[in-house]
C-alpha cells in the first residue's frame, strides 16, 4: 500500500513540474517529445493514466476538503493551533476575488487538458500497440469520466464554467483560446452525457481487487451521473430568479430563472438506472459483523454499522472509495483522547468541533426532529441529567450530562463523541462495550487533559474503530480511503429526485426507511404519524422535502455533504446567518453546572446571492475578457 501511494505522489510530482507553466487552460503542453513516449507502450500509457487521476483532491484532509471547515459543520479554536486552516478563512468572511481562497480553477482545468491528451493518443490504435482492446475501452472510459468530473467539480464551484472537450493546439490563435462560460443547463447536460458515454466502456467491478481499487467503474460513473443531474435540477440552478440578469457579455443567459422540473424527472431516473447497476455489482447497505469474539450489545451494533459504513476500507457499500485520498489527518484532528494509560500522548490534540448546528439536527430516539418530537422535551438543552443503567452503552452511568444528549437517535451516538458518552473501540479495556471507553470533558479530566476541541464535542464517526494512541507520543490508525460515493448518499438522491419530480410516493419512503432501518429508527410513516407534532409532514411535498433534507444531513454528517447541500438547496442564507455555538469555550469548568453554558464563538455572515458560488480571480479576468464575473463579486 506504501509503495502504491508512493508511485502516486510521484505521478503528481510530475504532472505538477510537466504543466505548471502553462498559462492558457485548453492548450496543449509544449512536451511533444515526452507526450510521444509517454504512448509507446502498456506501462507507459498507464503512467500517463495514473496523471489523470493525480487531479482528485485528497478529500479526507480537512485543510484540503472546503466542505470541512469553509461552512459550519466544524469550528476551530482561534488561532487554529495544529493543521492547515485557510479554509476556514471561508466561513470566517475572508473570501477575496484577489487570490479566491481554495480555487480550483486553474488546477482542474489543467486535469482536464491532460485527460483529453490522453484521450486523444489511446484512441490511435498505431499507438501502445501492446494494450489489449479490451484495456484500451476501459482506460478511455476512466479518462472520459474523470474528464466528466473535474467538470462537475468546477460547475459545482463556479456554476456556469467554459466546457473543454478538446485541446487546441499550442500554435491556435490567442483568440481562440479566449473562452467564454456555458450555460449552466450545457454544462450540466455535457457532463452527464460524457459520464453516461464513459459508463458503457466500464466494467461493474474492478478486476483485480488487490491493486485496481479506486479505478473507475460503471457504478462510479452512473452513481455520479445521477448526483450531478441532481445538482442541475436543485434551486442553486433551476428556477433561481436571483440570477435572471447573470449573462456572458453577448447576452447570453448562464443561468435559467424558470423553474423546469423535468430536470428533477431526468435525475430521478438517472438515480434509479445506477440503484439497478450497483445492485448487480454487488454493492449493499453495509452492516457490521463482529469478528472480536466478544458479546457487543444490539446498540452498539448498531453504531458500528453506521461509523463503519465510511471508515470500513473497501465496505459493500463503498460505490467509490477515492484510492488518491488519505484519512490519517482527518482521523488524528477528530479522535478524543480516552485512554488515561496513555496519558503521556501529548503530540496530538484535537481540533475539529462539531457545532451546535450539527448536534441539534440529529433526530430523538423515536426519529423525528428534536423541535417536533411531541414526547420529547428539548426546550432547555443544557439542564443537567444523571444517565441510567439502561442507558449505559450510549452515556457514561451516574454521570451528569446536557439534556441534548440524552434521547437520540443511535446515528447521535455513533457520530459524536461528547462529555458524558461512551466510546467503543476495538481495544476496549474491558473488550466488550460493557465498562468500555468514554469520553469526560470537564478541566481536570483527561479528556480534558491535552485540550478539547473548541465546542467540546468530536466527529467520532470519522475515526476507523482501530485507532490507538500510544504512550510513546505515536498513534496506530487504519488509513481508509474516503467515501467519494457510498450507496446510502446514492438512496438519498433518489428519494430527492423522486419527491421533487412526482410528490410523495411509497418509493420515496422506501428508500428512506433502508437508511432508516440500519440508523435504528422507525419508518418516517411510523416516526411522524406517532411522535410527531406535525403527524401528516410525510405526506406533503414540501414537509417531506424537509424531511429528506434533515435525513441527508444526519446520514451523510461529516462527510463534505453538507456543506454543498445547503448551497443547492438555496438555503444556506438562512442557515449559515447565524452564531456558531458549543459548550464552555476556554475549558476552564470542572463542575457540570459551569461547563454546560452555551458559549458564542462567532457570527457568520452568508451573502446571498454572492456566498453561493466562487469568485474567479482577478488576475483570470484580466487575461480573458470574454469572462465575467458571479454575481456579487
Amino acid at each position: 500500500m506504501m509503495k502504491r501511494k508512493l508511485y502516486w505522489l510521484q505521478i503528481l510530482f510530475i504532472s505538477v513540474l510537466a504543466f505548471s507553466c502553462n498559462k492558457y487552460l485548453n492548450v496543449v503542453p509544449d512536451n511533444i517529445p515526452t507526450l510521444d513516449n509517454a504512448f509507446t507502450s502498456r506501462s507507459e500509457a498507464e503512467k500517463y493514466l495514473a496523471t489523470c487521476y493525480s487531479f482528485l483532491d485528497n478529500e479526507g484532509d480537512p485543510g484540503v476538503n472546503v466542505a470541512y471547515l469553509a461552512g459550519d459543520e466544524f469550528w476551530l479554536k482561534y488561532p487554529q493551533p495544529t493543521g492547515s486552516s485557510t479554509n476556514w478563512n471561508i466561513a470566517r468572511g475572508g473570501q477575496s476575488v484577489v487570490n479566491p481562497i481554495a480555487g480550483i480553477w486553474g488546477d482542474k482545468y489543467k486535469g482536464i487538458r491532460v485527460c483529453n491528451t490522453f484521450l486523444e493518443n489511446i484512441s490511435d490504435t498505431t499507438k501502445v500497440r501492446d494494450l489489449s482492446i479490451d484495456e484500451r475501452t476501459r482506460w478511455t472510459g476512466e479518462a472520459m469520466f474523470l474528464k466528466a468530473y473535474y467538470h462537475f467539480l468546477l460547475f459545482r464551484q463556479y456554476g456556469a464554467i467554459p466546457i473543454v472537450d478538446k485541446n487546441l493546439p499550442i500554435n491556435a490563435p490567442l483568440a481562440q483560446t479566449k473562452v467564454k462560460r456555458q450555460p449552466v443547463d450545457s454544462v450540466v447536460n455535457y457532463i452527464a452525457d460524457l459520464m453516461d458515454s464513459a459508463s458503457k466502456k466500464l466494467l461493474n467491478n474492478v478486476i483485480n481487487p488487490s491493486t485496481d481499487y479506486g479505478h473507475i467503474t460503471k457504478p462510479i460513473a452512473l452513481s455520479m451521473r445521477a448526483k450531478v443531474l441532481v445538482y442541475g435540477a436543485s434551486p442553486l440552478f433551476n428556477g433561481n430568479k436571483d440570477y435572471a440578469n447573470f449573462k456572458n457579455r453577448d447576452g447570453q443567459l448562464l443561468i435559467d430563472p424558470d423553474f423546469d422540473i423535468s430536470k428533477w424527472k431526468k435525475a430521478a431516473d438517472a438515480a434509479k438506472e445506477a440503484i439497478d447497476v450497483c445492485k448487480s455489482a454487488g454493492i449493499y447497505m453495509y452492516t457490521f459483523i463482529n469478528t472480536t469474539g466478544y458479546p457487543l450489545s444490539d446498540i452498539t451494533m448498531t453504531q458500528m454499522s453506521i461509523r463503519n459504513a465510511m471508515c470500513e476500507p473497501w465496505n459493500q457499500e463503498i460505490i467509490w472509495g477515492n484510492s488518491s485520498t488519505s484519512t490519517w489527518g482527518l482521523q488524528y484532528s477528530s479522535m478524543a483522547h480516552i485512554d488515561p494509560n496513555n496519558a503521556g500522548n501529548t503530540a496530538i490534540g484535537p481540533t475539529l468541533g462539531p457545532t451546535m448546528n450539527v448536534v441539534e439536527q440529529f433526530y430523538t430516539k423515536n426519529g423525528v426532529p428534536i423541535s417536533e418530537d411531541k414526547t420529547l422535551d428539548f426546550s432547555n438543552i443544557s439542564q443537567l441529567r444523571t444517565a441510567t443503567h439502561e442507558e449505559r452503552f450510549n452515556l457514561i452511568e451516574n454521570y451528569q450530562s446536557a439534556r441534548i444528549n440524552f434521547d437520540r437517535e443511535p446515528r447521535f451516538y455513533a457520530d459524536l463523541g461528547f462529555d458524558g458518552g461512551v466510546w467503543y473501540m476495538q481495544n476496549s479495556p474491558s473488550h466488550t462495550d460493557e465498562d468500555t471507553w468514554n469520553l469526560k470533558c470537564r478541566l481536570g479530566q483527561f479528556g480534558a487533559t491535552n485540550g478539547n476541541t473548541v465546542t467540546t464535542y468530536y466527529p467520532k464517526k470519522v475515526v476507523n474503530w482501530k485507532f490507538v494512541f500510544n504512550s510513546d507520543n505515536t498513534m496506530y490508525l487504519l488509513d481508509y480511503p474516503f467515501p467519494t460515493m457510498r450507496l446510502a448518499d446514492l438512496y438519498l438522491l433518489y428519494a430527492e429526485a423522486m419527491n421533487e419530480a412526482y410528490g410523495p410516493s411509497d418509493e420515496v419512503y422506501k428508500y428512506l426507511n433502508i437508511i432508516r432501518d440500519r440508523a435504528g429508527i422507525p419508518t418516517v410513516q411510523e416516526s411522524w404519524t406517532n411522535y410527531s407534532k406535525n403527524p401528516s409532514e410525510y405526506t406533503t411535498q414540501s414537509g417531506l422535502r424537509a424531511i429528506v433534507h434533515d435525513e441527508r444531513n444526519n446520514e451523510m454528517a461529516f462527510e463534505g455533504s453538507r456543506f454543498w447541500d445547503l448551497r443547492r438547496w438555496k438555503i444556506a442564507a438562512q442557515v449559515l446567518n447565524g452564531n456558531i455555538v458549543g459548550w464552555d469555550a476556554n475549558g476552564t469548568a470542572d463542575n457540570p453546572e459551569s461547563f454546560y453554558k452555551l458559549t458564542t464563538y462567532f457570527t457568520m455572515h452568508f451573502v446571498a446571492p454572492r456566498d453561493y458560488l466562487w469568485p474567479l480571480a482577478e488576475g483570470d479576468l484580466q487575461v480573458n475578457e470574454n469572462l465575467v464575473q458571479n454575481p456579487g463579486w
